[in-house]
């Protein structure tokens, strides 16, 4: 087996320092064209590329980061995995991405990454306890944590959110204005949905309009079949009289779920005998065949934030970030 090319003998080669061969190779790093043109022509006919491990021992730094998550059957996880993914590989970091399952918990995960030497770790929209850090830590020195699209419950780690209660009263306010009374709310996983304080908040401003929240439909996890299956319970439980007039349901998919088990199979028209709002603005909502109100969060914005403060060009704290309400035919 032939010998690795050394940043050294690239230099010597490009006639200039190691340290601009190292420049050259590190994303945003302070050289001319002219210098990295050189560098990399010299590391192309040594067939040279950069000994990642050697170079985290002499920074400290991994440039891996690991994301957890433990809900892969909410459709809307993707576009934001997407968008993570993209921004944190232009900033040359690797995403290592931990699915929390039956077979690998948050306390596994956590450890995992650790052991992997990781610069940060990402719960994305993850039920994870908060009173599980503080019992990992006890004397460990665990690499910084942070929160995307939940809150967290912890001073010493920050959540980057969309503002829920911003979000949640400009709902309300349109639902009031086109004239619906009588409002249900659809929640997903127990853990997750109380973290993101939309029921919350969508019962406190209609009780501000003077309006009870009419019923609140449990899902058992954020995925089509359940948004189906908990409404067609609540519909064959609840005497036509009594039902809502609008639905909000915790996230699209539900909203989507749901929607198809009231019009396709219970024969409801849409919004004219039920209305129904979700939220993400997941793209399938858009569609002519849902046309579903929705609120959108301000993804690439809550990304970017994260990554400022991964990178330290941020100050690290928990920001709550507004969205917008896109209207549709649902409603």
């Amino acid at each position: 087996m032939s010998k690795r090319s050394t940043a050294q003998q690239v230099a010597d080669v490009a006639g200039v320092s190691k340290w601009t061969v190292i420049r050259a190779f590190t994303p945003g790093a302070s050289i001319t064209n002219k210098s990295k043109a050189k560098v990399m022509e010299a590391a192309a006919s040594l067939n040279y590329s950069p000994n990642l491990l050697a170079r985290s021992l002499a920074t400290n730094k991994t440039q891996q980061v690991a994301v957890l998550v433990d809900d892969f059957s909410n459709p809307q996880k993707l576009p934001f995995l997407e968008t993570l993914t993209d921004q944190f590989q232009a900033e040359g970091i690797a995403v290592l991405l931990i699915n929390i399952n039956r077979h690998f918990d948050h306390v596994d995960a956590l450890l995992h990454a650790d052991q992997r030497q990781v610069d940060a770790v990402i719960l994305f929209g993850t039920a994870f306890r908060d009173e599980t850090l503080p019992e990992l830590r006890d004397g460990r020195a665990l690499p910084p944590v942070f929160v995307l699209a939940r809150d967290s419950q912890l001073a010493d780690v920050p959540a980057i959110v969309c503002d829920a209660e911003h979000a949640i009263r400009v709902i309300v306010d349109h639902l009031h204005e086109r004239g619906y009374r009588k409002p249900g709310f659809m929640t997903g996983a127990q853990v997750l949905s109380t973290a993101l304080k939309r029921r919350q908040f969508y019962e406190e401003f209609w009780s501000r309009k003077g309006i009870a929240t009419k019923a609140v439909i449990s899902a058992d996890r954020y995925s089509y079949q359940a948004g189906s299956d908990a409404f067609a319970e609540y519909f064959e439980a609840t005497p036509a009289s009594d039902r809502v007039d609008v639905l909000m349901c915790e996230n699209d998919i539900l909203a989507i779920g749901a929607m198809d088990e009231a019009r396709g199979r219970r024969g409801l028209r849409v919004p004219e005998d039920l209305a129904f709002v979700g939220f993400d603005n997941f793209d399938l909502g858009g569609t002519e065949a849902f046309s579903l109100t929705t609120y959108e969060q301000p993804r690439e914005h809550m990304v970017r934030t994260l990554i400022d403060m991964v990178m330290g060009r941020r100050e690290i704290a928990t920001m709550s970030l507004p969205g917008r309400l896109v209207v549709r035919r649902s409603t």
